[in-house]
């Protein structure tokens, strides 16, 4: 069974700075994901020429099931608002996070997040010379209680800030809620915390030790898998360099059961 996590940068390309559905689909689909973990997921957003990435997603894995959960709605790059439990089904100016399964989904769960406050940080422009002062986001951790040919499994997809203290608070919160649901579990996302601190902070297992960011010569691994309770052995862990995405995405391979 194959895990894997990707921040998809909205699906566009750092090397020509646009946004192709064709290549975007063509990527997501070559991962051959079993369970996929997207992070910065566009829903009706002008720079994304209105795609849906989840569905897209969605499709081009095969899914049996996916779900989007916009974090902000608006520009994320200008003027937005939090996004709440009543804008699950936004069709236009929606970005967030989303889960797409090839696996039954048995039930779906949400955390939100709170943003740092007055906080903003230097975000570079791709293509530019200039860059965005942007204010913290709200996050979301999505989880889903899936059926698989290993046994009942959660999966869960998370993006955490990039202030550093406040992503450790949001990781430590986001393990507690998790072990109420049932396991094992497996948690996927950009986190925004390097290995080792990721490692102290939750006890978990690292299930994939992959640098992924910047993709052109990753150097940081910003973006993880980690482990939680009787899962099945690793077997193989990556991280394939993509046409589309300023991150690398984290493939994880678990044992098949035999027979």
């Amino acid at each position: 069974m194959r895990l894997v996590t990707w921040n998809v940068f909205h699906g566009r390309s750092p090397e020509d700075g646009r946004v192709d559905a064709e290549r975007l689909a063509d990527a997501v689909a070559g991962l051959d994901a079993d369970v996929l973990a997207l992070q910065e997921v566009d829903r009706g957003q002008p720079r994304s020429g209105m795609l849906d990435v989840t569905t897209l997603a969605a499709a081009a894995t095969g899914a049996a099931d996916a779900r989007f959960v916009p974090t902000v709605v608006g520009d994320p790059a200008g003027e937005w608002r939090a996004a709440t439990d009543e804008d699950l089904d936004v069709d236009a100016f929606g970005y967030g996070i989303a889960l797409v399964s090839r696996h039954p989904v048995r039930a779906w769960h949400l955390l939100r997040l709170a943003p740092a406050p007055l906080v903003r940080a230097p975000i570079p422009v791709p293509g530019q010379r200039r860059v965005l002062w942007l204010r913290d986001e709200p996050r979301a951790v999505l989880a889903a209680e899936l059926e698989t040919p290993t046994g009942p499994l959660t999966v869960a997809c998370t993006h955490l800030s990039f202030v550093p203290g406040v992503n450790a608070r949001q990781l430590r919160r986001t393990v507690r809620w998790l072990r109420g649901l049932p396991g094992p579990r497996v948690l996927l996302g950009d986190l925004n915390l390097p290995g080792a601190a990721v490692g102290r902070l939750t006890g978990a297992r690292l299930l994939a030790r992959q640098a992924t960011y910047p993709p052109s010569r990753p150097v940081w691994q910003v973006d993880h898998a980690l482990g939680d309770g009787e899962l099945p052995p690793v077997v193989a862990s990556g991280a394939p360099r993509q046409p589309v995405s300023d991150h690398a995405p984290v493939v994880v391979d678990l044992a098949e059961p035999l027979g």
